[in-house]
């Protein structure tokens, strides 16, 4: 993402949420660093507006939240704490809405990580020289509509199906969580001497494709082989896939088949 902006010309502001983001040296100096502890991530905007920033891509995710006691909001956020409760009550999307939106009504755009960088969007079809057989493409379509279900009640946005039938839905844990324990159930109960399997990861019917967008990238691939799957597939152009050359040639190396799917929103 910050590669793509610097191509544009842009002197990308980078908010690097420390012990989430990957610490960048090599081109530091074509990009500013704002190293920023996650509790005192509700300082940010304030520093942006100061800054000059127009435009904000929101990209990454957080995989711990601080305690609540903790967390330090500037009096603007504190104003809006009602209104960011009751999004919250409506689960993840609805506070991303929210948040969007508190952003935007201070004067700062909120872009898509695919309006920057549309490369990094998954193509349709097979991606990979393996291709799905038609008991894998039975697991596709198990897996997506589990997934497109969870996706409703605004729970996760990945499956697993193994035999065609889904297995395991992502929760709290994330995509490598849900992989990790897929890993773990191999030996377990009807799973027991099964083979193959696929992760499909779609984006929620109501997902805010500003933010949140599905991704998988070199570690999704290494961690679906050790779960013991025989691919991935993601929704074409509504899914992003991070150093997409390298993330199919290790798909390829591997052996697993990877899929953009097709007229599935």
């Amino acid at each position: 993402m910050v590669a793509a902006l610097i191509r544009q010309g842009h002197r990308p502001l980078v908010v690097a949420i420390e012990g989430d983001a990957d610490w960048i040296g090599e081109g530091a100096q074509s990009f500013d660093l704002m190293p920023t502890p996650p509790e005192r991530f509700a300082l940010v905007l304030p520093k942006l507006k100061r800054a000059g920033v127009t435009h904000l891509v929101l990209a990454g995710g957080v995989s711990g939240r601080p305690p609540l006691h903790r967390i330090r909001f500037g009096l603007d956020v504190f104003k809006m704490l009602p209104r960011l409760i009751r999004a919250y009550a409506k689960g993840d999307d609805g506070l991303l809405r929210a948040v969007i939106a508190y952003i935007e009504d201070n004067g700062i755009a909120v872009l898509g990580a695919h309006e920057i960088a549309p490369d990094l969007l998954a193509p349709a079809g097979v991606l990979s020289r393996v291709r799905p057989s038609a008991a894998d493409r039975r697991d596709i379509a198990a897996a997506h509509e589990a997934a497109h279900a969870i996706g409703v009640l605004d729970i996760g946005q990945a499956a697993i199906a193994v035999g065609g039938r889904a297995v395991a839905l992502e929760g709290i844990e994330g995509t490598a969580g849900l992989l990790e324990r897929m890993r773990d159930m191999r030996g377990h109960g009807r799973l027991a001497g099964r083979k193959r399997g696929v992760l499909v990861k779609c984006a929620k019917p109501q997902q805010e494709l500003r933010a949140d967008l599905p991704t998988i990238g070199l570690q999704t691939i290494e961690a679906a082989h050790a779960a013991g799957l025989a691919g991935v597939a993601v929704e074409a152009g509504r899914a992003l896939i991070i150093d997409y050359a390298a993330t199919v040639a290790r798909a390829d190396e591997l052996g697993l088949y990877l899929v953009g799917l097709e007229d599935v929103a």
